[in-house]
């Protein structure tokens, strides 16, 4: 005797999602979201965001005249975006939702949800759209491999090679667990040269790194590579902080004969007793930032550069208690000038990074908006790349950054 097995509508939706999506091209997977949602009389649209942050640029779908970019900035996608919270107008038919679409946590854009039927439970409908856009994140995430549609739709203008290689070997911009919560940003998006990160967390080991290669252009851009490669390569064979860095050196002294060198901060947090251990190869300190203020900078663990044979490899210590924050940089944000020759300067970094966290706003929203600060405040094209990475131990910054 066979038995009979149904779906209510939103799980025969999800599973008509993931049968529609198995074999789907990367530009295709929009269209798949709206053939699995409008039999449930929703219209949907979906948004992703720029390299640069600043706007939202919907996904093409066929026979849909496509709508036009929204501004992050001053628009109600733009909220969701930015607040990584749902954002309702209206209500009955024709009501509209901007759900934050993200893969995981690393936030990819938005969704627009159009109701075209009126006997709905909005806040039931509401619970559902989030959980059925987040499968709709991972999915995008999946697929973004496979072609280039997706990437298409992020620039704004073309990449340089140093670019493509660099973006090539990172990893997402943002990565959360129960009790941590790490994100990074890179300026100038289209034409990095030497600056990158690095991030891993394993058992209750997080690992991260920020990397800036010397000059600029495609030589920085091998050199910082050839640095991260040696240093993931370490690291996955279970070596400790100092095997890694000295790893980082013999690569890059091999390979460019003591004619190249890689600034680095390497660092390792016991994510359940606050320990950090850390180099700073020629780097500057990070700032340490407890109960929304600068409390000093780590100065400890410095040795030369990257590939410059120092042999001297000192490992520091910090304690970190719940709540405190990280933030790591490159020279490239201080050293920005604006017209009169002024630098962007420490000062002006901590006093902007101390604003957001007063504000308790999300580590990518507060990186954003550095990152977007120091644009407009250095005169002309970047004269350097700039690179933040924001790293909080504590459990409620890693509950802020959820849908």
């Amino acid at each position: 005797m066979t038995t009979q097995v149904t779906y209510d509508p939103w799980h025969a939706a999800l599973l008509d999602l993931l049968h529609l999506t198995q074999q789907a091209q990367d530009d295709q997977v929009a269209e798949c979201v709206s053939a699995a949602l409008r039999p449930l009389g929703l219209e949907t649209t979906c948004y992703l965001v720029d390299e640069e942050q600043r706007h939202l640029h919907p996904l093409a779908e066929p026979g849909k005249q496509p709508p036009a970019a929204l501004g992050v900035d001053g628009t109600v996608a733009g909220r969701a975006f930015t607040t990584v919270d749902t954002q309702r107008v209206g209500g009955g038919a024709g009501s509209r939702m901007w759900v934050p679409l993200v893969d995981g946590t690393e936030r990819l854009g938005v969704v627009e949800v159009v109701l075209r039927r009126d006997d709905c439970d909005i806040e039931a409908l509401q619970d559902w759209c989030e959980s059925y856009v987040g499968l709709v994140g991972h999915l995008l995430a999946v697929k973004m491999p496979y072609g280039d549609s997706l990437q298409q739709v992020r620039r704004t203008r073309p990449m340089t090679v140093a670019g493509e290689l660099l973006l090539s070997a990172l990893p997402p911009l943002t990565f959360t667990s129960d009790r941590l919560v790490l994100s990074a940003l890179l300026e100038p998006h289209y034409d990095i040269g030497g600056d990158a990160f690095d991030y891993a967390l394993d058992n209750e080991i997080a690992w991260f790194c920020v990397l800036d290669g010397m000059g600029r252009g495609l030589p920085a851009a091998v050199m910082t590579v050839t640095a991260l490669a040696a240093i993931r390569a370490a690291r996955r064979d279970a070596r400790g902080l100092y095997a890694i860095a000295q790893s980082a050196e013999d690569a890059l002294r091999d390979q460019f004969d003591g004619a190249a060198y890689v600034t680095g901060l390497l660092c390792e947090l016991d994510t359940g007793t606050g320990r950090l251990r850390y180099i700073s190869a020629g780097h500057p300190a990070p700032l340490l930032l407890r109960h929304g203020r600068a409390v000093r900078e780590l100065t400890g663990g410095r040795r030369l550069p990257l590939g410059l044979d120092d042999s001297t490899i000192e490992v520091a210590e910090e304690t970190l208690e719940p709540g405190d924050r990280l933030l790591l940089y490159t020279d490239g944000v201080v050293e920005a000038c604006d017209r009169r020759g002024e630098p962007f300067g420490v000062e002006r970094l901590v006093d902007l990074t101390e604003q957001a966290a007063q504000a308790k706003l999300p580590a990518p929203e507060t990186l954003r908006g550095l990152a977007h600060r120091v644009a407009a405040f250095r005169d002309g094209p970047p004269r350097d790349d700039a690179m933040l990475m924001l790293v909080e131990w504590s459990v409620d910054a890693a509950r802020r950054v959820l849908p």
